[in-house]
């Protein structure tokens, strides 16, 4: 199967990239970059240490549309959508990483998976998702007794805070918990506040260095905490499980998947 990727001179463009060249199945399409950058006609494994792959950096899916099968998006939520109508008006599938994206821009996104095979997910990581449902285990056993903080720290080019994964870990904990997020998640905290209250739950933002993604979620009660974390040391561990979701995507109808459903972890 052929992979695009796009914003390819990017961190995350160059990781995912990498991976695609490492995965047994899949094959570099097209790579591509902004429309005015210096890098397009370039080799796209040049840039990588993978070597010459033989594509050529492009400036638009518009000069690549033959060239490949599935698209995986790494950007910002305005040019996510952007790709998305394109992908549904020339029937390619999709592999969302993007983060920051609003509901409206989550219903629109929606909107595109009625055409096309779409996995739309905050963490592409195969051991987030597996935390995913450790927390959901944990918030239903633990209950109200047990005060829940979720804290991330990502490296200091993040836009968006909090992270989309500290976002997802808020809602599986809210939804175990009988709760709605958005009526009980508290962002931060200064000055004089008062008790915390018991439904609540927290969430803490740190932007500094390089790092690329640490979660803690903590539960605490009167005697005891419990805390699940995950930290990712390099991007591959993302890109890996966006090459996992377009081999698993190849056969699949529209709709809009996650990597739950990649990594078959719903119940």
């Amino acid at each position: 199967m052929r992979v695009a990727i796009i914003g390819a001179a990017g961190r995350m463009g160059k990781v995912l990239i990498e991976a695609v060249d490492g995965t047994e199945g899949l094959e570099l399409g097209a790579a591509i970059v902004e429309p005015d950058s210096s890098l397009i006609g370039a080799d796209a494994g040049e840039m990588t240490g993978i070597g010459k792959t033989g594509v050529k950096m492009a400036g638009s899916l518009e000069d690549v549309k033959s060239d490949f099968d599935v698209l995986v998006d790494f950007t910002f939520p305005d040019l996510t959508l952007e790709n998305a109508a394109f992908c549904n008006a020339n029937g390619k599938m999709l592999i969302i990483g993007t983060t920051g994206m609003t509901e409206a821009e989550k219903e629109q996104l929606a909107l595109n998976a009625d055409a096309i095979p779409v996995v739309f997910a905050p963490n592409m990581s195969v051991g987030v998702n597996v935390v995913l449902n450790l927390l959901r285990t944990a918030a239903a056993t633990l209950g109200d007794d047990y005060d829940v903080e979720i804290i991330e720290a990502h490296h200091r080019h993040k836009k968006d805070a909090p992270s989309g994964t500290a976002l997802r870990m808020g809602e599986v904990v809210a939804d175990a918990l009988g709760r709605d997020l958005k009526e009980c998640a508290v962002y931060g905290r200064e000055g004089f506040t008062g008790e915390r209250t018991r439904k609540e739950i927290g969430f803490e933002t740190i932007r500094a260095g390089d790092v690329v993604g640490d979660h803690t979620v903590l539960f605490a009660t009167e005697g005891e905490r419990i805390e699940v974390t995950h930290k990712a040391s390099s991007r591959m561990t993302f890109a890996k499980g966006a090459m996992r979701a377009a081999l698993w995507l190849s056969d699949k109808p529209a709709g809009l998947y996650d990597m739950q459903d990649v990594l078959g972890l719903k119940g």
